[in-house]
């Protein structure tokens, strides 16, 4: 038996995949973005038979629909998800037969209300537990993903779930889904896995004194998160659509144009100088990066098609799987020949200059749009606290003049900078660097704590954060 993990670092979770041992293979809380499962598949010899879901979740589209119509994997999920497609419906005790191994299923809510995790049984002995969003390493997932009526009701409900698993054997293997770098509250820093001896020792959340207790931290831990969130659940319910291939259809300027009048929006994934040195007008930036799909679903709507600007040496498979594994199908297509045909068809141009630390003011009007924990831990002292996901509800309030924009390494900037251009600023720079440039040049010292009254207009969670540093 052999556990595969495959991270998504920029979404920050944990796809599995279980060897069983005689050419099949068990997926499990696996992204639509399969490229991944289909490298170690094709390297080892697998076929995917089964392709399980702990939760309906939130943060990317299963993969399972498509495993199950591409593959024919037996789709396993909880039988209270009321899930509109084929697939085995389990629930508490529910067991499956893989061939030498055994998957029992165990309920346990409080992530969402059909949260299931699978215990993994080698003949009697139970060898892990792939805990999805209820256990995972150091913390438990958030609960106000649903409602914030019903957020309470569900951590109360998480802090049963993990007071059942923690009375499995010491050396239990705890395999989860989300992990540091995730929305759904991973501490900073944390491992993958664990053992349920390991977290019953150091996991904060399980030495709760009491269910009141753990309530409190768990809430109290909680922060921003995108606003896709709120939909993608009902989708994997319903079903996420299937896809095939992964080509962006050539466009010319003139084509380009056409589209943006009516109503396509831009997408330049070109690295920060790039962009810097010219852009198309109104263009939104997300640098491709491994958050490039949390960033465009946090600052574009997936009703907008979309168009991309890429430099030659950037994967067009990238920017399309990204894009579909938080359910952006509208890419239409990308500039082809890339700015500089946009520029030999004498189009408009904008530019965004990048400020070195050392020309930053105490005048100047200084947005900072990293999360309220990395703003708390340093911050330049006369910098504003917006953060970036939610500027673009507040950017035409900002007053007129100058203002630059900084986050820890200029990415997040450049997409702030964008939002404000199209807000209509004209001023707008952004800092090459973060705090620390800023102190190392001008000899001087940093602020820290946070804001307090903070922008936050539209924000899905009013909790303040401290689970998770954005990038």
């Amino acid at each position: 038996m052999t556990v595969i993990p495959l991270v998504d670092e920029g979404l920050g979770n944990s796809a599995y995949l279980l060897d069983l041992g005689d050419g099949r293979a068990l997926a499990l809380d696996v992204s639509r973005d399969l490229r991944r499962v289909r490298e170690v598949t094709d390297q080892r010899g697998f076929r995917i038979a089964f392709a399980a879901d702990t939760h309906l979740h939130a943060d990317f589209l299963s993969g399972a629909v498509q495993l199950g119509a591409s593959d024919g994997a037996r789709v396993l999920a909880s039988a209270q998800g009321g899930r509109e497609y084929p697939h085995t419906g389990l629930g508490d005790g529910d067991e499956v037969d893989l061939g030498g191994l055994t998957l029992r299923t165990l309920a346990t809510p409080g992530h969402t209300h059909e949260h299931i995790a699978f215990e993994l049984l080698d003949g009697a002995r139970t060898v892990g537990v792939f805990t999805g969003g209820s256990l995972i390493v150091g913390s438990a997932a958030r609960t106000d993903l649903v409602s914030p009526g019903q957020t309470e009701e569900l951590a109360r409900a998480q802090y049963r779930s993990l007071q059942r698993l923690a009375l499995l054997p010491d050396d239990v293997a705890v395999w989860p889904t989300h992990g540091a770098g995730s929305f759904c509250a991973a501490p900073p820093g944390a491992e993958r896995t664990s053992t349920i001896g390991t977290e019953r020792a150091t996991n904060p959340l399980l030495g709760a004194s009491s269910e009141d207790a753990f309530v409190e931290q768990l809430l109290s831990s909680l922060g921003s998160f995108p606003p896709y969130f709120l939909r993608l659940g009902e989708i994997n319910r319903r079903g996420p659509a299937l896809v095939l291939g992964a080509s962006l259809p050539g466009l010319t300027p003139a084509e380009v144009g056409r589209l943006v009048r009516c109503g396509a929006e831009v997408v330049d994934v070109r690295p920060v100088p790039d962009f810097a040195a010219g852009h198309i007008p109104r263009a939104v930036s997300i640098p491709l990066r491994p958050v490039f799909a949390t960033w465009l679903g946090w600052l574009l709507s997936e009703d907008t098609p979309l168009v991309i600007v890429r430099n030659a040496d950037q994967d067009p498979a990238e920017i399309l799987w990204q894009a579909r594994k938080v359910g952006y199908d509208n890419v239409l297509g990308e500039l082809q020949g890339g700015i500089a045909a946009w520029n030999e068809d004498n189009r408009p141009v904008r530019a965004t200059p990048l400020t070195t630390p050392d020309a930053v003011t105490d005048s100047a009007q200084v947005i900072d749009v990293r999360q309220d924990r990395e703003y708390a831990g340093a911050h330049l002292p006369t910098a504003r606290n917006i953060e970036l996901g939610f500027l673009p509800t507040s950017a035409k309030q900002l007053p007129d003049g100058p203002i630059v924009v900084m986050c820890g390494h200029s990415e997040r900037a450049m997409g702030a900078a964008s939002v404000l251009e199209r807000a209509g600023h004209t001023h707008v720079s952004v800092l090459d660097g973060g705090p620390q440039d800023w102190a190392d040049a001008t000899g001087r010292s940093l602020a820290t704590g946070s804001q307090g009254q903070r922008e936050r207009q539209g924000q899905p969670s009013a909790h303040d954060n401290r689970g998770r540093e954005s990038k």
